[in-house]
């Protein structure tokens, strides 16, 4: 079973984080697909991985 419950809104979240940053369109974009690909890996709406931390990693 899939639950996709969420990636839409994470993903929107993500490039907006990042846009709002100053990070490239390609960096934005990233950050929105990593949190969508996190959130659709499990049931239920929420991350379970710290996506802040990811962000850091990848804005730098």
């Amino acid at each position: 079973m899939v639950d996709t419950t969420g990636a839409g809104d994470l993903y929107a979240a993500g490039v907006l984080f990042g846009l709002s940053r100053g990070a490239a369109p390609d960096h934005a974009a990233r950050l929105g697909s990593i949190a969508a690909a996190e959130v659709i890996s499990h049931l239920g709406a929420r991350p379970r991985m710290d996506l802040v931390a990811v962000a850091k990693s990848i804005l730098g």
